[in-house]
């Protein structure tokens, strides 16, 4: 079994989904909207720049989920997909995933955004596998606590192989896509390790490295 797999946020597509959904409650009034984004911001500069406490933005970032009805969070969820989304689906990341489809391979997305959001996305990339953040959930609310290992940085690795433990899987001759520094000790990890439009750390990393380096904007 070949596993590819794919980051998502400014991977397959040209923004960053956590980022978008913050900025889609604000829009919409959903959050205290001056407050809100500018925290949101802060939180997202600081993921660019490697410096993101995961505990502290996930206590921000799921806490609007704990506010609302979930029937009423799948109605936002649903014009979030269609007005800050499926805008910013690269063609190429399309192309990019039919292609392992193709080929036969085990396709996953592994994402630090948590799965509430991720989840739509991952359906419409027809993805099987998604690895992500998951929000805690109790009795069909959402708590604001998150459950278990946030997938970010070295958590990935840790859900990755317990992913792989469960399905008796293996990374010999495995894919992974990403554009950040922050997935470079899962890029260590894989048979092929692929830096999409990379920031510049990872890039200077996948240069030392020898990685490919590709674009899927271009």
């Amino acid at each position: 079994m070949t596993l590819s797999i794919f980051d998502l946020d400014n991977t397959l597509i040209d923004g960053d989904s956590d980022y978008l959904w913050g900025q889609f409650l604000v829009d919409n009034n959903i959050v205290d909207g001056q407050l809100y984004e500018q925290k949101n911001q802060e939180f997202y500069d600081q993921y660019k720049q490697g410096t993101l406490d995961i505990q502290e933005f996930l206590r921000f970032s799921l806490k609007p989920l704990s506010e609302h009805p979930t029937e009423q969070l799948l109605q936002w969820r649903k014009a979030f997909m269609l007005e800050k989304i499926q805008p910013i689906i690269l063609d190429k990341a399309v192309d990019l995933v039919e292609h392992h489809r193709q080929s036969g391979n085990i396709l996953m997305i592994i994402t630090a955004t948590n799965h509430f959001v991720t989840q739509p996305i991952a359906e419409y990339f027809d993805v099987e596998y998604l690895l992500a953040t998951n929000p805690e959930m109790i009795g069909g609310k959402y708590t604001g606590k998150v459950e278990g290992i946030p997938c970010f940085q070295d958590g990935k690795v840790i859900r990755l192989q317990k992913w792989l433990d469960t399905h008796d899987a293996d990374l010999n001759d495995s894919w992974f896509y990403s554009d950040s520094h922050n997935d470079i000790p899962l890029l260590e990890k894989v048979s092929h390790a692929i830096a999409v439009d990379p920031d510049d750390s990872l890039r200077e990393h996948a240069t030392t490295q020898q990685w490919d380096i590709i674009s899927l904007r271009e």
